[in-house]
């Protein structure tokens, strides 16, 4: 058959939800009149959502109905506004206990499931639905509707009468519901056209971690895996899962230099645009200057950087780097770089991702800095999480070009090793490893690159000084023998050394 023959494929039409970062993982919005389930927890926001989806459709002219089977009114009043909105914009229809009879002209219609049948309360819902005539429906919760219901059967059979009736009514719906404590799937699963699903967890010590998966959507491609989210003052905010596979960017395959020339001599001229670099090695050698001097290097040709501070504090970089002759002032100022202290304690992953791709994509930074891993691992739900988020961070940064330099602490002060889950050297492209050398009678830095993917380096051992002068690297220590046990052994002039900083 050919092209012209071919059958043409209409265009899924999308409703936004009002949710930042929902629709990203949606692929743009949910696919128009269709009815969805939104299934979690008690305090995992599915009534904020509900509220941020009809908000939305009348900001674009879409008059939507919130049919409430528990909460009176008056909560979801408390809920807008703990939010700063307003309920002006909706309808609201109450089916619950009260000594009243619908009133399909008015927002707020009252009945008394006790004395109602199902079918009573479902020809109440179809009246105030034809009354309103919404575009976005929120009906909120279905365990009450499941109480009523009893019987399974009838439960699924009210379902699938609802579901066509809003399709003729070309109404796109949100059901809330209480997922089932053994958190097995709801039966309304199988009916509806999408379903996400809400969860948090509550770790040892910090913030509530929260996150969304949707487990189905009909008709369109969607982003799976788990993503966090957050509930602030303006609502529900998503943070979707960086996924490298979507259409990247070209870049220049060139080097990065770090504007010092025996650093960039052993590293074969620089780093390579698009690679990462772990800088390892035990505390006080160096290893923070060293990522700070390749985001000097990178802002001072008019590019843009980013320090991501788990540990220290702003100041305190900014302090050390301009006693080694990296004064950033004025690239702060220039909007240049940004040097940002994190709390883990207080950090989504899914959040810093999306704020990492921000920097990238919005500010086009070109170096970005982890400083360092240790710090980033009490922001993780488990230690697990660093062998998938990680890797996951530093395909999306290799994938647009980015530098990328990992700063990582080893155990010990001589005989350093990597303990527990931080071991990400199998995951990145160099290596340079700082450690503590015993010589003259003083404690010294040596300083290699123990690998580069695709590129070629030295294999030498050059000695590392920081001081007033800034980052000295000095000559290859060919005079030494044993430098990487900590204590080597002296064979040839101490000349190779050098002098006191």
């Amino acid at each position: 058959m050919s092209d012209s023959t071919a059958p043409s494929v209409e265009p899924v039409r999308r409703v936004a939800t009002g949710v930042e970062g929902l629709d990203d993982i949606l692929g743009g919005g949910l696919p128009y009149e269709q009815v969805y389930l939104l299934e979690g927890g008690t305090g995992t926001g599915k009534t904020t959502i509900g509220l941020q989806f009809l908000l939305e459709g009348a900001r674009q002219g879409a008059r939507g109905l919130f049919i409430t089977l528990s909460a009176p009114r008056q909560a979801l009043e408390r809920v807008a506004q703990s939010h700063g909105w307003s309920l002006a914009p909706l309808s609201v229809c109450e089916l619950f206990p009260a000594p009243a009879k619908l009133q399909p002209g008015d927002q707020q219609s009252v009945f008394h499931p006790a004395e109602m049948e199902l079918e009573d309360q479902t020809e109440a819902l179809y009246a105030v639905v034809k009354a309103q005539r919404p575009q976005r429906v929120v009906i909120d919760a279905l365990s009450e509707l499941r109480l009523l219901a009893e019987a399974p059967f009838l439960y699924r059979r009210q379902l699938m009468s609802w579901q066509q009736f809003f399709a003729e009514q070309q109404c796109t719906v949100l059901l809330l519901k209480e997922q089932a404590a053994d958190g097995s799937l709801s039966e309304v699963s199988s009916l509806v056209h999408g379903v996400f699903q809400l969860e948090q967890v509550a770790p040892a010590y910090g913030m509530t971690r929260r996150r969304l998966q949707v487990l189905k959507l009909r008709e369109t491609a969607f982003r799976t895996g788990y993503h966090d989210y957050s509930i602030r003052r303006g609502g529900v905010v998503v943070y979707p899962r960086l996924v490298t596979v979507e259409p990247q960017p070209d870049f220049a395959q060139e080097l990065l230099p770090s504007g010092v020339a025996e650093l960039d001599a052993l590293l074969g001229g620089g780093l390579n645009r698009g690679s990462n670099t772990l800088v390892l090695g035990p505390a006080g050698c160096g290893k923070s200057s060293l990522a700070l001097a390749f985001a000097f290097a990178a802002v001072q040709r008019g590019e843009a950087a980013v320090v991501y501070s788990f540990e220290e504090g702003r100041a305190t970089i900014l302090a050390r780097a301009a006693a080694l002759g990296m004064d950033f002032q004025d690239h702060l100022a220039a909007g240049r770089v940004r040097v940002e202290h994190e709390d883990p304690a207080e950090l989504l992953p899914g959040e810093f991702s999306q704020r990492v791709r921000r920097a990238v994509e919005q500010e086009y930074a070109r170096v970005v800095i982890l400083d360092s891993i240790n710090g980033l691992l009490p922001a993780l739900p488990s230690e697990h999480v660093l062998s998938v988020q990680l890797p996951e961070l530093l395909a999306f940064l290799n994938a647009r070009g980015v530098v990328t330099l990992l700063v990582l602490a080893r155990a010990g002060v001589l005989e350093e090793s990597i303990q527990g889950p931080l071991n990400p050297s199998y995951l990145v492209d160099t290596i340079l490893l700082v450690r503590h050398f015993e010589a003259a009678g003083r404690i010294r830095q040596a300083l290699s690159v123990v690998k580069k993917r695709g590129a070629a380096h030295e294999r030498t051992i050059r000695e590392l000084q920081l001081g007033p002068g800034g980052i000295v690297v000095g000559e290859p220590l060919t005079a030494f023998h044993g430098v990487l046990t900590g204590i080597p052994t002296y064979t040839g002039a101490a000349a190779a050394l050098l002098p006191k900083d």
